[in-house]
């Protein structure tokens, strides 16, 4: 008798424990797994009838168990990653930017050969010795700026 009593209380508990499908929607995450399959046996025999004769409430919970945003449908990444996404890749931005001019501020100055004057007589020291005559600065024809790389 005992037995008896238990299976009764499981079976009571067991149809307790599936929660009405007007708000499947909401309680689908939090279900167990047993429930889960249970709501969506109810569903499979209720879909066994006439589709004129469900309720609304019976047609979205089918449609969610079917087609809802769980298991493999599930979303990828939480809701906020685009926006964290978006404010790290600024904040980088920024961050590089100081650094560079940071660095630059108190960087060295260029070497006297960076200057426009010193690579202009390096033009003409390499049209005296003809360095490079096939396509280089003493090159007959030749019109770009050689060695200048200031504007």
């Amino acid at each position: 008798m005992a037995a008896s009593s238990s299976g009764a209380s499981s079976s009571t508990s067991r149809s307790a424990s599936i929660i009405p499908l007007s708000n499947v929607e909401a309680q689908w995450e939090r279900m167990s797994s047993e429930d889960q399959v249970a709501v969506h046996n109810q569903l499979e025999e209720l879909q066994k009838k006439n589709w004129k004769e469900l309720s609304l409430d019976e047609k979205k919970a089918a449609y969610y168990v079917a087609f809802g945003p769980h298991g493999p449908r599930a979303a990828v990444n939480p809701p906020g990653t685009v926006a964290k996404i978006i404010f790290g890749t600024g904040a980088a931005i920024v961050f590089a930017a100081v650094l560079t001019y940071t660095l630059k501020a108190f960087a060295q100055p260029p070497p006297k050969t960076m200057n426009k004057e010193w690579q202009e007589a390096t033009n003409e020291y390499a049209k005296e010795h003809k360095i490079n005559p096939i396509s280089g600065v003493s090159s007959e024809g030749y019109t770009g700026k050689g060695y200048v790389t200031e504007k």
